[in-house]
């Protein structure tokens, strides 16, 4: 695919804001949670129950616990919602949605495995209009993982179009009518990252036009999360993104 449409943005100039798409429970990651809330961090948003795959099915008190703090440094706190590609049934997205409001009072909301195919749009749109009635200014994130059809951008306020590792990524290329839209409309989450290729990922990031980041070394080899813990290089990697915030 062509790269001449992309934006003429000079490597290590280009703002870049940080999306966490969650860590383990807070019980067993009170340290990644509590190191969110250092003021300054350039971080847009945080997504609750990505390690349960949801806000459970009562009231948690370290998920509370997790997300006041966020909030009172102007973090979005986002729910997580697993649309399993298109599989949930929308009753039980809008009822998960609805606890996490009343349970975590979140910002918004990121749809996990959310279909990227035309045909699965009118269904997704029903569903981020739904979300915009419980909270009418829910931060909506549509986490596809990879570049959907361009009628995706006008349900949500930002569209995660990679997820994988870095293998792939320093080999993957926009879509071209992402072009047409500002970088903050983008996220790319990438594992496996070696400290000695960090630099080079956020540059591919900056090239593609993604405003939001997130990069680990952790990998998912022998079936790990590689968001569950922090990167061996948080303070490098965030003082790459923002105005040098480190421990």
């Amino acid at each position: 695919m062509s790269s001449g449409n992309r934006r003429p943005l000079p490597a290590g100039k280009a703002p870049l804001r940080l999306g966490v798409p969650g860590f383990a429970h807070p019980l067993v990651a009170p340290v990644e949670w509590g190191r969110l809330c250092r003021a300054g961090l350039p971080l847009e948003w945080a997504v609750l129950g990505g390690a349960s795959g949801g806000p459970g099915s009562r009231p948690d008190p370290y998920y509370a616990a997790a997300a006041a703090p966020l909030r009172n440094v102007g973090v979005r706190v986002l729910g997580h919602l697993d649309a399993g590609y298109g599989s949930r049934p929308f009753g039980e997205l809008l009822s998960d949605a609805q606890r996490f409001l009343n349970w975590y009072k979140v910002d918004g909301f990121a749809l996990a495995r959310c279909p990227a195919d035309s045909g699965a749009l009118a269904d997704v749109r029903r569903v981020t209009g739904a979300l915009r009635t419980l909270c009418e200014r829910a931060f909506l994130v549509l986490a596809h993982g990879s570049h959907p059809v361009p009628g995706y951008a006008a349900l949500a306020d930002q569209l995660v179009t990679f997820t994988g590792p870095w293998n792939r990524y320093r080999w993957s290329r926009p879509a071209d009518w992402t072009a047409d839209h500002a970088p903050g409309r983008f996220c790319h989450l990438v594992h496996s990252v070696p400290r000695d290729h960090l630099r080079e990922a956020l540059w591919i990031a900056r090239r593609q036009g993604a405003g939001t980041v997130y990069m680990t070394d952790r990998t998912d080899r022998d079936g790990l999360d590689p968001w569950e813990s922090m990167p061996g290089y948080w303070d490098e990697f965030i003082s790459n993104i923002g105005p040098g915030v480190s421990e």
